[in-house]
């Protein structure tokens, strides 16, 4: 569609997750109109990230150091773990303000289809932390590993894998997110799975 840079720089934009062609046009030409200045501080952050940002050795979440925030904290439950599938879930699960032990990202989820298979997940780093031979020297004792992946297909795969390897750790409780009705909705218009997972997860009231 177009010459030269301006169609490299909408080809690669348009790679970016949740960028379509149209949205890849508007950035590109965005950044054609931009301030010198703004698209130096653009290419210096991107630079950053690359060169700055690295890998949690515990967990597999983002950080600045080898430990992010979470597992550098004492005041953190490390005998509970929460399972997630990105960084960004970690994130979801904070906002909550119900968490307060640590984390394992895994790095997606299982889709044979797409060539992801357990040896793509940090799924023996998990299993190492649950032996006791993971890098947190406090973490010898794990209680409760609670798988968060996503409620889609490859994330209920990855689930019961994740169930099928750990069920025969001795005194480790594995436990699923529970799903359901959102806060707000009406009845009428859940889906037959969601209406059947929250059937399935009723508790008692009090």
């Amino acid at each position: 569609m177009f010459e030269g840079p301006v169609q490299d720089l909408i080809d690669e934009l348009g790679r970016l997750p949740g960028v379509g062609p149209k949205s890849a046009q508007r950035i590109a030409f965005h950044l054609l109109a931009a301030e010198p200045a703004d698209v130096t501080r653009l290419q210096e952050v991107l630079q950053k990230v690359k060169e700055g940002v690295q890998f949690c050795d515990v967990c597999g979440n983002v950080s600045e150091n080898e430990r992010c925030r979470y597992c550098a904290d004492a005041r953190r439950d490390p005998t509970v773990v929460c399972v997630v599938e990105e960084p960004k879930d970690v994130l979801a699960v904070e906002r909550t303000r119900e968490f307060k032990g640590r984390y394992h990202v895994l790095g997606g989820a299982l889709d044979p289809l797409g060539g992801i298979g357990p040896d793509s997940l940090r799924i023996r780093e998990l299993l190492a932390r649950l032996g006791g031979t993971g890098p947190a020297s406090d973490e010898t004792d794990i209680s409760e590993v609670i798988i968060a992946t996503d409620p889609n297909t490859e994330g209920e795969a990855t689930a019961t894998y994740l169930v099928r390897l750990l069920k025969d750790f001795p005194g480790l409780s594995v436990t699923r997110l529970a799903s359901g009705l959102p806060m707000g909705g009406d009845l009428e218009f859940a889906d037959e799975m969601t209406l059947g997972r929250a059937l399935a997860g009723r508790r008692v009231l009090s």
